[in-house]
């Protein structure tokens, strides 16, 4: 097993990152403090599957959980002191790589089904385990992107920025749920990821959220107005933003939604779908525009596809949150073309499109990646209710493999009530755009 980091140097490296903002009381041995479920109330005049009762929903969620962590979730051996570490594989074969994306899904997951699943915080542990196994080796405070099943290094060991961002709202969801008082202090962890996405994976002037810490701010294909679409993630912006008190993060909402507003503009007015990928218009011009084909993944990368796939439900989850109007104009323009296109026919969406809404050549296929997503963004929908329910039972009991049905399961957290923001989380419920309350303090 290859330690990319001691826990010695990580130490050395967070007494530099200012503690989150956040009081959190310990607990006494893993009880969560917000045990599954939980049924948040959303922002105003939004929507929730009503052909289910609630604990019909729950248990949905319960079942999909439990088919993930089957197929998914892998014991990794031991640490030294002989805890377990966990992985989250690719696959269901044994041989599957990890990816800090994976991973980010993974501990997110589990930090929501804690009180469920009595042994979350063991599992959570241990998949925090093998994050600090592997380190990226340009930023030590964020993940090596691919870990192969044997753990060896391949080279090119660095970050991606959607795993690392992941992996610090888990780990404050982690705080939230298990304050600080174990053998993993959660908030300290989470600030120093927070730290390390901030300095490496943010363009110092742009404020969007790069590819990784490989990229070169002022690299001339790779640089910080490149960003990948999927890589938006507002409601995570916001709770960093709240845990460390740093106004950098509203700077990264805002030009992240600039970024999507132009784009609709200029190419998706009637559709609202954003790219896999984006690049300037030119190196002296910043105005986005959809990257080239062979830009960094393959033909597609201009395209509506296996990344921007994720965009309605990223978008929509800020809006039924926190109740932002700039992400509920996004995620609603895209639930609207969804539903209107295709006749409220959940079948008959594509596996991809161009940004007009013309279905790829090949992507004639059902796949949850694609679906489950439209149906957080149909929360947003007021004529939708319908066509919310619809894709709701299209997606709650399907297994298609790791990218879809981590997907789903996260989307499926969503429609069900049970996500909730580590920072914003009240007794009685959430209320929209309400910043003056906390769980358990007033």
């Amino acid at each position: 097993m290859r330690k990319a980091l001691s826990s010695s140097l990580v130490s050395l490296l967070l007494l530099s990152v200012p503690a989150l903002a956040l009081p959190v009381p310990a607990l006494a041995g893993d009880a969560p403090s917000q045990p599954f479920p939980q049924h948040v109330r959303y922002a105003a005049g939004t929507l929730r599957p009503s052909h289910r009762t609630q604990a019909q929903q729950d248990d949905d969620v319960r079942a999909a959980y439990a088919r993930w962590k089957a197929s998914y979730l892998a014991q990794a051996g031991t640490e030294g002191d002989g805890h377990p570490r966990y992985r989250v594989k690719l696959e269901v074969a044994a041989g599957a790589a990890t990816v800090s994306e994976g991973q980010g899904y993974g501990m997110m997951i589990v930090a929501y089904m804690a009180g469920h699943d009595g042994d979350a915080r063991t599992v959570f542990d241990g998949l925090w385990e093998f994050f600090n196994d592997h380190r990226s080796t340009i930023d030590s405070r964020l993940m090596d992107w691919n870990v192969p099943a044997d753990e060896a290094s391949q080279g090119g060991d660095d970050s991606a920025f959607d795993g690392d961002c992941d992996i610090a709202f888990a780990l404050l969801l982690a705080e939230r749920q298990w304050g600080n008082g174990g053998r993993v202090d959660y908030g300290a962890q989470a600030a120093g990821v927070i730290a390390g996405i901030l300095a490496s994976t943010i363009g110092p002037q742009s404020r969007l959220p790069m590819l990784g810490d490989w990229v070169d701010p002022g690299g001339a294909v790779h640089n910080q107005y490149t960003p990948r679409s999927s890589d938006f993630i507002p409601d995570h912006f916001r709770a960093f933003r709240r845990a460390t008190g740093d106004p950098a993060w509203d700077a990264v909402v805002a030009a992240s939604q600039q970024v999507i507003a132009s784009l609709h503009e200029g190419y998706s007015p009637a559709t609202g779908l954003l790219p896999d990928f984006i690049v300037p218009a030119s190196a002296v011009d910043a105005t986005p525009k959809p990257a080239p084909a062979g830009f960094l993944e393959g033909a597609n990368d201009g395209k509506y596809y296996y990344n921007a796939g994720r965009d309605p439900w990223r978008l929509a989850t800020d809006a039924l949150v926190h109740g932002d109007p700039a992400s509920r104009t996004a995620a609603l323009a895209m639930a609207s073309w969804a539903r209107s296109s295709t006749g409220a026919v959940v079948a008959d969406l594509a596996a991809g499109y161009e940004l007009n809404g013309t279905p790829l050549a090949g992507s004639d296929y059902f796949s949850t990646f694609f679906v489950a997503p439209f149906g957080v963004a149909a929360m947003l929908d007021p004529g939708g209710q319908t066509w919310l329910n619809a894709v709701y039972d299209a997606v709650r009991g399907e297994e298609q493999g790791y990218f879809e049905d981590t997907v789903t399961l996260l989307c499926l957290l969503v429609m069900t009530g049970n996500y909730w923001d580590p920072i914003l989380i009240f007794a009685d419920g959430f209320e929209s755009g309400d910043t003056t309350r906390w769980s358990g303090q007033g």
